[in-house]
């Protein structure tokens, strides 16, 4: 048998993490995919709340308005059983592309919807939809394919149970898919607080659909606003 040197062993541990190049989400590269976050088809998801996969849907169609990103909204077969997109991602999207499938599974098979990707020019692809190993892994894997970069957002894919979500991460994954919640996408995207947009803009949407982070600056505000300091609190900072 032979034996490899701790030299070797550490070089071989060591050069994958050299070669690794950290792909950023850049806002002037980005096209948002709001893919059938249709309204029937948001009962088959059990992976999630009801309540909370509404505020990741709604939260996810924000990205493009709030990066002003192009946004393309598909649907499949929405006069079914599968049904109309929410009105409030429609209304938060009056001009953007609208493709409705009629008979495509995958999104990518159908022209119109390939040709609004394409005539954006961008290369990096911000996408959710429903359900996660359908409409989300099988988009996603087509646009691996045909050369994109694919963020998969997590929190706004929802399928029937957390079995079939991991089985679809998993495998979008091994494919290249970068899997990221919407706060990351959110982070990577704005960069810097500093930026435009940045705190003015971003720090409303995080209170509105991710009020964790919300918290966080409205104690701070009603501390400086409306607070005082027991002399025992400053052993704490």
């Amino acid at each position: 048998m032979v034996q490899l040197k701790p030299l070797a062993i550490a070089l071989a541990l060591v050069s994958p993490v050299l070669g690794y190049k950290f792909e950023r989400l850049d806002k002037n590269n980005t096209v948002l995919l709001v893919v059938d976050h249709q309204i029937g088809l948001s009962q088959l998801v059990r992976d999630q709340t009801p309540t909370d996969f509404r505020n990741n849907v709604l939260a996810h169609a924000a990205i493009g308005k709030l990066f002003d990103l192009p946004t393309i909204l598909t649907t499949s077969s929405e006069t079914g059983p599968n049904g109309l997109l929410p009105k409030e991602i429609t209304e938060m999207h009056p001009d953007a592309s609208y493709i409705r499938r009629t008979g495509e599974v995958n999104a990518w098979d159908n022209k119109e919807f390939r040709k609004a990707v394409e005539a954006t020019g961008k290369k990096q692809v911000i996408i959710a939809g429903i359900v996660t190993e359908v409409c989300t892994a099988f988009l996603a894997l087509s646009l691996r394919e045909n050369g994109y970069s694919v963020f998969a957002n997590t929190d706004a894919s929802g399928t029937f149970n957390p079995g079939l979500s991991a089985d679809a991460n998993r495998r979008m994954e091994n494919a290249g898919v970068h899997l990221m919640g919407m706060f990351g996408i959110v982070m990577d995207l704005m960069r810097d607080w500093r930026d435009k947009p940045g705190l003015d803009e971003v720090l409303p949407y995080l209170d509105k659909y991710l009020y964790d982070y919300g918290l966080v600056a409205r104690a701070h505000a009603g501390a400086i606003t409306n607070g005082t300091l027991a002399s025992v609190q400053q052993t704490l900072i």
